[in-house]
């Protein structure tokens, strides 16, 4: 203690130094860590949670990346949507390597009764196929002989098992694709390019080109995609290969084909991936932040359990920076515990996930340990715990020796020095600005900190809320009650811990569950009663008049509607490139491929004009688009902009004449770019129709429209709307189950804080049971008490969880997907029940042990 003396006779900062104050922290250590189990868990579950997205996320594309040819199905490839290429086109490709041509469309594959069909994923291969990789047959045998033919038979198909599931076929069966039967000689079990080749709706079935040919379903206008892949002769670099794909496009500047190379071999995976993994690791920060709560109690608890100590090196002379820095240094150290069990948690992450997404990527991940995204969650893990340890620490920074030794149950209201306020905002701010600045979406991820700011903000002013009410509430009668009230705002009560480690946790999953109940409403209930019940695709414009006369002698009380329909690509924008265009995330598919169209001499249904006028219906001027308004403010488009738009390799320039406002929710048929009728004059293309019955059609109604559209218009494809939403419903509960389990982390946390909440202020309430006990109180009455307490705790977090929650809900779904909001009273009545059910849990479990307290031991010191 020498180095005490005289310290007062000199300035703050020239008192004894970080070297003896680590060796004090290191030797309180010595005597373990009780206390600070919960401290330690909280930083580890949020850097775990941080750590393992980020290197899941490193982990699958690095995979896409090394596996980018296998991917791919190739060095580079030229796609194109509705045609083939040109002669002159596949020479210049055939000049460039190994050229394997594939050709992908949805088509429908039915039973011989023309009632039982599904639809397909189809995928026309030739001989060469596949340039990289291998396809593989369950059970063995040679792909390419197993889809020939057999003399005069039919051609053979290779197909995934949930076709054979929904069909109730079995291999050698055969089944029926446009006008073609095909024999199922098959079933894949390794499609190496499947990744590649995005989110399909349906099976998968290979055939041949010869087959494909076979089945009519290749019509001008058909909604088909011929990808060219092309193996080099030797290695190449990226730099080539994006010189390849620029002279390519100087060659036929008209063709309109996308081209991909093995970097870009899954753009859509890559951007689902990285997206999704934005959304957990703001989850992940949340975690962390919950937990933050849980460090500043374990802080605060601990320095209240450390008062004679401090008092005592304060009476020997010590500052209150030498306090702070002591204390500072244990609490790195046990920080830097939590850290390396989170960051050991996350490394191996990628391990599991390589098994968990084997149907995702085939090829597997690569499990590695990825450095720099354990440095982004040990640096979150870092500043959180600084940043809500330096505010209880700060505050033991004046505490004079004398307070210490008479606060045994009276708190210290005391704000720390402007020094630590300053500290606290600057880490808090790093926090901030490392979540906004490595977002790919910035304006997401500061909402989302925004509404995390707000959240603490109004839970804070909640528990005010409550400990005022609680104040100002009438005495009650029963002595129990009266006792629990007060418990609610005395000096020191647990009310402004428990409210905001419970509530944010609540808040996440309260939001959640809402946003998945509205999507679900959006799909299921709330499906307007004029919807259709089917679209047919594909249907050819020779055929037309005919196959609406059809519909309409079929189902004389459906409303049938039809629309031409193409396939176009924005190309630029008042002269800009597409790709060069600054727009919001939101927008951006618009301009990534390409999209449907039509022409139409007057308004769609379903659409109101919005902005601009319409053109007449016998206009013959230069061509006209109307887009839809909500996109086109999105995109930066004006009424006046002209677009560039290549349909079936012409690039037409148009005038925006109009902009729309589109019901979608209507599920009628709808586009974001409707044109003048004499844009595409001569062009060849199919059309689209529906079938929608007032109020919905009935299951017999359905199944004998599908008989007689089978079997007379084979390559049609008709898709039932039911069958579409309930793809779209599994995908949605994918979605929210991976989002639900990510947000349980946090619940998780929000409970060990809760229970550190607790136990910070078990002394106060060892020492009050303590009292009452002597007075005479029953230990069944001072469990009710505390239960009451608790109760009330538990009620008021889940008001403003359930409150919160919803508000957050509401603004996702009305304001960023643009869908209703329902409310949903099961998650109400859970959020209301799990709240009071864990600070009741916690609650009276850590009261049954104050209960058991010595009054010898208490009593002593009072």
């Amino acid at each position: 203690m020498n180095a005490f003396v005289n310290v007062r006779s000199r300035p703050e900062g020239a008192g004894p130094g970080l070297p003896l104050a680590t060796r004090f922290a290191l030797r309180e250590l010595r005597g373990g860590v009780s206390g600070f189990w919960i401290f330690i868990l909280c930083i580890a579950l949020g850097v775990m949670a941080i750590a393992g997205v980020n290197s899941v996320r490193r982990a699958m594309q690095q995979t896409i990346a090394e596996e980018g040819r296998t991917i791919l199905g190739a060095d580079i490839a030229f796609s194109l949507v509705n045609r083939a290429a040109t002669p002159p086109e596949r020479a210049y490709l055939d000049t460039i390597g190994t050229v394997s041509e594939v050709t992908t469309l949805r088509a429908m594959a039915r039973k011989g009764d023309g009632v039982d069909q599904a639809l397909v994923e189809m995928k026309a291969v030739d001989d060469l196929y596949p340039l990289y990789g291998t396809l593989e047959i369950q059970g063995g045998g040679d792909p390419k002989a197993a889809l020939g033919r057999q003399g005069n038979g039919p051609w053979g198909a290779l197909v995934e098992a949930p076709l054979l599931v929904r069909l109730k076929l079995s291999i050698g069966d055969s089944v029926e694709i446009g006008t073609a039967t095909l024999r199922i000689v098959g079933i894949v079990s390794r499609e190496p390019d499947k990744v590649g080749g995005g989110l399909g709706f349906g099976p998968r079935v290979l055939l041949s080109e010869e087959a494909l040919e076979a089945t009519g379903l290749v019509q001008p206008g058909s909604l088909t995609r011929v990808s060219y892949r092309i193996r080099l002769a030797a290695p190449t670099d990226e730099a080539a290969l994006d010189a390849i794909g620029k002279a390519a496009d100087a060659r036929f500047p008209q063709a309109a084909w996308e081209v991909r190379s093995r970097s870009n071999a899954a753009p859509g995976l890559k951007l689902s991936i990285d997206r999704f993994a934005e959304f957990l690791t703001l989850v992940g920060l949340t975690s962390l932040i919950v937990g933050g709560v849980g460090v500043a109690n374990a802080v605060k608890a601990h320095l209240d359990g450390k008062r004679d100590v401090i008092a005592t090196l304060k009476c020997l002379g010590a500052t209150g920076g030498f306090v702070v820095t002591l204390y500072f240094v244990q609490i790195l150290v046990l920080a830097g515990v939590g850290i390396a069990i989170g960051l050991v948690g996350g490394a191996l992450a990628p391990m599991a996930a390589g098994w968990l997404l084997a149907d995702l990527l085939p090829i597997g991940t690569r499990a590695s340990i990825y450095p720099s995204e354990l440095a982004l969650a040990g640096a979150y893990g870092g500043l959180t715990a600084a940043a809500f340890a330096l505010w209880p620490l700060g505050r033991a920074h004046d505490v004079p020796p004398t307070a210490l030794f008479r606060d045994r149950a009276e708190p210290d209201r005391r704000w720390p020095q402007l020094f630590y306020l300053v500290l606290v905002g600057l880490m808090v701010s790093a926090i901030a600005a490392l979540a906004i600045g490595l977002a790919d979406d910035r304006l997401i991820a500061l909402y989302y900190i925004c509404g995390l700011a707000a959240s603490f903000v109004l839970l804070r002013l909640v528990a005010i809320a409550v400990m005022a009410i609680a104040r100002r509430s009438p005495h009650a009668r029963s002595t129990e009650l009266r006792l629990a009230v007060a418990n609610l705002h005395r000096p020191g009560a647990a009310t402004p811990s428990v409210v905001l480690s419970l509530g944010l946790g609540l808040t996440l999953l309260v939001t959640l569950a809402l946003v998945d109940t509205g999507l679900r409403a959006q799909l299921r209930s709330q499906l307007p009663k004029d919807a259709p019940s089917f679209f047919f695709l594909d249907v050819p414009n020779r055929d037309i008049s005919r196959f609406v006369a059809f519909l309409r002698e079929t189902a004389p009380d459906a409303t049938v509607s039809e629309v031409p329909m193409l396939r176009g690509r924005i190309v630029a924008a008042n002269g800009v490139r597409a790709d060069e265009l600054k727009v919001s995330n939101r927008a951006g598919w618009v301009l990534s491929g390409d999209r449907g169209v039509t022409y139409s001499q007057t308004l769609p249904n379903n659409s109101v004009l919005a902005e601009g006028t319409w053109w007449p219906k016998d206009y013959a001027g230069s061509p006209l688009v109307s887009f839809d308004q909500e996109l086109a403010g999105d995109l930066g488009f004006k009424i006046g902009d002209k677009l560039r738009v290549n349909v079936l390799g012409r690039e037409v320039e148009v005038t925006i004449a109009n902009f729309r406002k589109v019901r979608w929710e209507s599920l009628g048929i709808n586009f974001v770019m409707v044109f003048s009728p004499n844009t595409f004059r001569g062009a060849p293309h199919g059309f689209l129709a529906t079938v929608a019955w007032p109020g919905g059609g009935t299951a017999e109604a359905e199944v004998n429209l599908i008989r007689a559209v089978t079997a007379s218009f084979p390559i049609v494809t008709t898709i039932r709307v039911r069958d579409a939403l309930k793809a779209v419903d599994d995908l949605v509960s994918q979605l929210a189950n991976g989002a639900s389990a990510a947000a349980s982390v946090t619940l998780a946390t929000s409970m060990l804080v809760l229970a550190g909440a607790l136990a910070a202020g078990q002394r106060r309430r060892i020492y009050d049971a303590v009292i009452l006990k002597t007075l005479g109180a029953t230990r069944r009455r001072l469990l009710l008490t505390f239960g009451i307490e608790y109760g009330l705790l538990g009620l008021a977090t889940a008001i403003f969880g359930l409150l919160a929650g919803s508000g957050a809900a509401w603004f996702v779904l009305v304001w960023v997907m643009n869908v209703g909001f329902v409310f949903d009273a099961s998650v109400a009545f859970g959020a209301v029940v799990a709240a009071i059910a864990a600070t009741l849990g916690f609650g009276l479990v850590d009261t049954a042990r104050a209960l058991g307290a010595k009054p010898a031991s208490v009593l002593r010191h009072l």
